[in-house]
């Protein structure tokens, strides 16, 4: 994703005085910012750093979502809410059968090893924001098992 095109969504909601909305999208818009200022880039924020970004966010929301008491409904519309809005704005996540088809395709060698952490050590930079690592590892078990 691009980083204007997260700005260019933020100030569309804050236009519409869609608080709520334009929050969410702010603080992505700040992570980006600061993993970009992290790596010396600030003037520059690439559409990699920007889906880090996003996904990392991602996670967090669902985590709260997940480890949020039932009785509290105000928090878990809240939580469900922050998840949606950055959903929108996730780059793609590969499917198992995609993650399976891709390490078969380029990793046999690896794979025939059996040793589950060469194997994830090996293949997590191929597939860094590009699947989800519990997918990976899930399916990795299932080809060497």
């Amino acid at each position: 994703m691009k980083f204007e095109n997260l700005r260019t969504e933020m100030i569309t909601a804050m236009k519409a005085h869609d608080k709520e909305r334009k929050e969410v999208i702010s603080g992505l818009v700040s992570a980006a910012k600061k993993i970009a200022i992290d790596e010396g880039t600030r003037e520059d924020i690439s559409d990699e750093q920007v889906d880090r970004a996003v996904s990392k966010e991602l996670r967090t929301a669902k985590e709260q979502l997940e480890s949020c008491p039932a009785e509290r409904e105000d928090l878990k519309k809240e939580y469900a809410f922050r998840v949606s809005v950055i959903e929108e704005f996730a780059p793609k996540m590969m499917s198992e059968e995609e993650i399976e088809a891709e390490l078969k395709a380029n990793y046999l060698d690896v794979l025939e090893t059996k040793n589950k952490g060469q194997i994830m050590k090996t293949v997590m930079p191929a597939f860094k924001g590009k699947a989800d690592g519990k997918m990976i590892q899930q399916v990795v078990a299932k080809l060497i098992g």
